[in-house]
């Protein structure tokens, strides 16, 4: 990980709560199978913080942190389908135990450095589909309505957007626990963290 002082102004980030391999992978399969041509570079996760531009990057990551911080782990059972259309070509699998955990995580971090007026309301969810032919998005929804996984949540990523368009991950910081004052975490990443580096966009 390249050290803060590297970090440009103006930079664009993202968070994220990442999934355990299993369920990342299986969800990866069946984004492929729609012909969602992201699947190959977007592990399924949870968007926190959508793409948000800030020019403090030290008072960004320290307010990520702090968040963090504050936060226990908690469990997440995402279940059955939902779609944005017509407005966003976008089918997705319902964050169900857990989304009012979501929603708190969203408001607090959306907060100072990363604060902005947002075009929609935040909406927790799994994407499961976007932008594939009409029949595609309708296969989706309904072959996994009845999709269902429960797991723990333990971390969340904080994520760059580099010059070449890829989203890095820049620091996965563990729930309840303190940082490196050098950019480390200290713990382990959770679920598909290691696969989400090189994540094409948190959305």
């Amino acid at each position: 990980m390249p050290a803060a002082s590297t970090a440009s102004e103006g930079m664009s980030v993202g968070v994220i709560l990442g999934f355990p391999p299993a369920i990342a992978k299986e969800l990866q399969r069946w984004r492929a199978s729609f012909g969602d041509p992201m699947a190959g570079v977007v592990p399924a996760h949870i968007t926190l913080v959508t793409t948000t531009l800030t020019d403090d990057w030290e008072a960004t990551r320290e307010h990520v942190r702090k968040v963090a911080r504050s936060q226990s782990p908690f469990m997440v059972t995402i279940s059955g389908t939902g779609t944005f259309r017509p407005v966003s070509p976008v089918v997705y699998i319902n964050v169900e135990e857990g989304f009012d955990a979501c929603v708190d995580l969203h408001r607090k971090l959306q907060t100072g450095p990363l604060e902005r007026e947002l075009p929609f309301s935040y909406h927790p969810h799994v994407t499961i589909a976007h932008d594939v032919a009409p029949e595609s998005l309708d296969e989706a929804e309904t072959v996994l309505e009845s999709y269902r996984a429960t797991f723990p949540v333990v971390s969340m990523g904080l994520y760059e957007h580099d010059a070449e368009g890829i989203w890095q991950l820049r620091e996965e910081l563990d729930f309840g626990t303190e940082t490196d004052d050098d950019g480390g975490t200290g713990g382990t990443k959770t679920a598909a963290d290691a696969g989400a580096n090189g994540a094409t966009a948190p959305h």
